[in-house]
């Protein structure tokens, strides 16, 4: 009965341990996108309010005269005390409000609203190509260990390492689209109205933005797996007559992959701070794009509400790299005995 009982209440110790786990791992990433975020926002208002500009000004023109002015620094609010200007921008923002462009006067979440989804599509491509390649790499260049595959591997995840995704980008417009005229060089068709000509156009940049974290990623998983395989289980199952093949993938992969996930983690905000570079170089109306054109002009709304909506992406993504790698890791599915230590 006692053995009955115990196995009975060690699913809810388990299963309350992976959620504990989970909100730990939500708990880190959030913590940092917070503070990175008021760090952003608080320093973005303060470059603002040191440059001196007068948004008024530069939307009315050189003909406004002082009292137009005044009336339109009253209708954004800038006639306000700086603190307290962020403060109505931060209580409007936590309520789904962005506020509206100085320039444009379109709402912020409209804009944003219809230039990330182009964002999305090619960062969304570009993690799944990273890890395609990635784990292909890694898991090729750990079976061959020491072999010929290992060593091209290696020294191409060396050489991509020192390319930066700009001049991946230009390589690949020059031989794709210049050369060998099989792709286009830029623009953007939304997978909505074609998923072929979506894909025609986002394969270029979301492979320049791949490349590195490709190479991350199959360098870590390489490392990870070669360890793994040294392990006592994984040479236990080989000498009871189990391929190496199949000892990788039924039992080293899940055991070594939280490592390489950590790195596929990181490679998150990368490949979204890349877009700024890709979307220049391919023509992309991303969100970007728009942060880009609202800072050279100082639209100040639409540089907060691309930040936030920026900060936001990379925490959920990064959330859910952290939550994969608490499931997959073996000790944190482990229930504890009354002693402390795992059984």
């Amino acid at each position: 009965m006692s053995a009955t009982v115990a196995a009975g209440t060690s699913w809810p110790t388990e299963r309350i341990r992976r959620l504990r786990g989970y909100a730990a791992a939500f708990g880190r990433v959030a913590l940092i996108a917070v503070t990175v975020f008021l760090f952003a926002t608080v320093l973005t208002f303060g470059l603002g309010a040191l440059s001196g500009a007068n948004p008024a000004a530069a939307v009315l023109g050189e003909t406004a005269t002082p009292e137009d002015i005044a009336r339109m620094n009253h209708q954004f609010g800038l006639d306000l005390p700086l603190w307290q200007q962020y403060l109505n921008w931060l209580g409007n923002a936590l309520q789904g409000d962005l506020g509206v462009s100085w320039f444009t006067t379109v709402p912020v979440t409209d804009s944003i609203r219809a230039a990330l989804p182009v964002d999305l599509s090619i960062a969304g491509l570009a993690l799944l190509l990273a890890v395609v390649f990635g784990v292909t790499g890694g898991v090729a260049a750990a079976l061959s260990n020491g072999g010929v595959v290992d060593r091209t591997v290696t020294l191409l995840c060396s050489i991509v390492a020192t390319m930066p995704p700009f001049v991946i980008g230009i390589g690949l417009i020059v031989l794709f689209s210049v050369q060998l005229e099989w792709l286009p060089s830029g623009g953007y068709v939304p997978i909505s109205q074609s998923p072929v000509e979506w894909l025609r156009f986002a394969i270029l940049p979301a492979l320049a933005l791949s490349v590195d974290a490709a190479g991350g990623l199959a360098r870590q998983l390489r490392t990870s797996l070669v360890g793994a395989l040294r392990e006592n289980y994984a040479t236990g199952a080989e000498m009871r007559g189990f391929s190496r093949r199949r000892v990788l993938f039924g039992h080293v992969l899940r055991n070594a992959s939280g490592p390489a996930l950590a790195v596929l983690g990181l490679a998150v905000p990368t490949i979204i701070g890349g877009a700024v570079i890709a979307e220049k170089l391919f023509n992309l109306p991303g969100i970007a794009q728009l942060a880009l054109q609202s800072a050279e002009q100082g639209d100040v709304p639409v540089i907060l509400g691309t930040l936030l909506v920026t900060v936001i992406v990379v925490l959920i993504a990064s959330t859910v790299v952290n939550v994969i790698q608490t499931a997959l890791n073996p000790v944190a599915r482990r229930p504890r005995n009354p002693q402390g230590g795992t059984s």
